[in-house]
């Protein structure tokens, strides 16, 4: 029989490898982006995005309420900070509504 090695790994640290090894860190990123917005901006925000997509550095939200979209616009740097703080780094540098 062979030997089992006694070296123990985290799930955590195994996850972040296989991204890494397999170069998915920016569709993982973009996944979390979706997350962060719904839960950040809440049901209410939610239910009227039609579209949240990350390319290029840059947040596109897509929403069907044009108030929404104009109330929105008004805070965009403070929901930029607080998207990238949530996070974790700065993936997010600009917040386009349409």
């Amino acid at each position: 029989m062979a030997k089992r090695e006694n070296d123990s790994f985290s799930v955590k640290d195994l996850m972040q490898s296989f991204i890494k090894e397999n170069n998915l860190s920016k569709g993982m990123q973009k996944i979390k982006v979706e997350e962060t917005w719904t839960k950040m901006m809440g049901p209410g925000v939610a239910s009227h995005t039609t579209s949240v997509k990350l390319q290029n550095k840059t947040l596109i939200i897509q929403l069907n309420s044009s108030v929404l979209r104009e109330e929105l616009s008004y805070g965009k740097e403070k929901i930029l900070k607080i998207m990238n703080e949530e996070i974790g780094k700065e993936v997010i540098s600009k917040l386009m509504l349409v």
